[in-house]
């Protein structure tokens, strides 16, 4: 278990006990999506795989690997989440994208996902999640002509070289 005077590992900037600990430990229900997808990053963190298999909707909570959760939650050590964005689709699902970055075996990872929460007797519950492979690629400036020098410094033409 995570100590509970430090920060949260979700990244809200509260303590663990005034953010995701009271969720997990069933004092109180998430209120939002969002909060729900930042208790359930805290309790990985945390190595609480009940709560990731209680917080699951009963539609898809059978399909809970609980060996290779708990061997992720165990052998990662989790470094961030962020969440990139939370679109309600109705008042009962909200779609929630984020980023959680981790070590596991000395490699630095990201996963990336597009998560479904419903509510299910009045409770949000996570129902599945779709893997983002490859993350928005945003220009800070506008791309070179192709008849312009490549930004690489090839001395190259940027169509003959990083445009082809």
């Amino acid at each position: 278990m995570t100590d509970n005077t430090l920060p949260c590992p979700c990244g809200s900037g509260a303590s663990f006990a005034d953010c995701c600990e009271p969720v997990i430990k069933g004092e109180r229900e998430a209120e939002t999506a969002e909060e729900l997808m930042r208790a359930r990053y805290s309790a990985f963190a945390a190595g609480e795989i009940d709560f990731i298999v209680a917080s699951t909707h009963s539609s898809t909570r059978r399909e809970v690997d609980i060996a290779f959760t708990t061997e992720w939650s165990r052998n990662s050590t989790w470094q961030g989440l962020q969440i990139i964005e939370t679109k309600d689709i109705s008042d009962d699902k909200t779609l929630v994208s984020f980023e959680a970055k981790f070590t596991q075996e000395g490699a630095e990872q990201t996963h990336r996902e597009k998560s479904v929460f419903e509510r299910e007797d009045g409770q949000w519950r996570f129902v599945t999640g779709d893997e983002l492979k490859n993350p928005t690629v945003r220009y800070e400036t506008p791309r070179p002509g192709r008849n312009e020098p490549c930004p690489c410094g090839s001395g190259k033409k940027y169509k003959k070289c990083c445009g082809a």
